[in-house]
């Protein structure tokens, strides 16, 4: 005998606003408990110190959540100058301290122009990534120190917003697998004094931005189910950036039903992959498999009700 989901069917994504001080998973689980979910899924962890956007899947969400950890990402954040720390934030432990030179405006947007584009990143030790394992943060505990290969990420645009004291204020748009805090590293290096984080707060992921987002007290003062589900948007707009293909009854009946089927008239190259709708109603992805053909890629569950 099957064994009993426990909480509600809840479908959706929430754009939540992380709290300072929790980790992205900790925020997860109050979410779901407060939505009584039975499922449910964050897309991409943010360091317990930042803020912001943290999409949180429910339900059949989670089917199409990978779409959102291949997106670009935006980010404001504040770099202190002049001390470097173990873990590149105002959490870690300072390891160097360095003088901070006269800095103009002029002289960090200068520096800057040296972080766009595709650059070489090294990621931190203080980082979720595994060896043999392990997360390198769990070694970084323990006082060891793994090395770690460099990757090329992409920095789109990294804008100057403030300059004060020994600090400056920062909003950069990045590619997946960027690490903010080590590109304030870097950035400290070219600038002669070293640095390391003190605020950071996601603006916006994907298709996704801060404008749209709930924080936990503004959910909580809702006591009503129906609006705290009124908060969620559709499973859908995970996967918008994809074409679309709607299909008739005969279509949807044998896609549901794990069967490739007609299409006509196409229009897409075989190996695409779409996304299904049968009067409005959203079904999952297919692969394109001919000129006239779909195949079902990944349903809802609720598609073959």
């Amino acid at each position: 005998m099957a064994r009993r989901r426990r909480g509600l069917p809840v479908n959706g994504v929430l754009l939540l606003d992380k709290p300072a001080g929790a980790s992205s998973n900790h925020a997860l689980q109050r979410v779901r408990r407060l939505f009584q979910a039975q499922k449910a899924g964050h897309t991409g962890t943010l360091d317990p110190m930042a803020t912001g956007l943290l999409p949180v899947c429910f339900g059949e969400a989670t089917k199409f959540s990978a779409h959102l950890l291949e997106a670009d990402k935006v980010y404001r954040t504040r770099v202190e100058l002049g001390a470097v720390t173990d873990t590149g934030d105002a959490e870690g432990s300072v390891v160097e301290r360095h003088a901070v030179p006269r800095l103009t405006e002029a002289d960090i947007a200068g520096v800057l122009t040296r972080f766009r584009g595709e650059i070489d990143q090294v990621p931190p030790m203080y980082s979720a990534l595994k060896h043999q394992g392990r997360k390198l943060y769990e070694l970084a505990r323990e006082g060891k120190s793994i090395e770690r290969a460099a990757r090329r990420v992409t920095v789109y645009d990294a804008r100057l917003l403030a300059c004060r004291d020994e600090a400056f204020e920062l909003e950069v748009r990045v590619s997946k697998g960027t690490y903010i805090r080590t590109l304030a590293e870097d950035i400290g290096r070219a600038l002669g004094c070293g640095a390391h984080i003190s605020a950071l707060r996601r603006l916006a992921t994907g298709p996704f931005e801060a404008a749209g987002m709930r924080d936990l007290e503004s959910l909580e003062a809702l006591h009503d189910q129906g609006a705290r589900e009124a908060t969620l948007l559709p499973v859908d707009v995970l996967v918008d950036h994809l074409p679309r293909l709607d299909v008739d009854a005969v279509a949807a009946g044998r896609l549901t039903h794990g069967q490739a089927a007609r299409v006509d008239p196409l229009g897409l190259p075989e190996g695409e992959t779409a996304r299904l709708y049968r009067d409005e109603a959203f079904l999952g992805l297919g692969t394109v498999t001919g000129p006239q053909e779909v195949a079902p890629k990944r349903l809802l569950s609720t598609a073959a009700g």
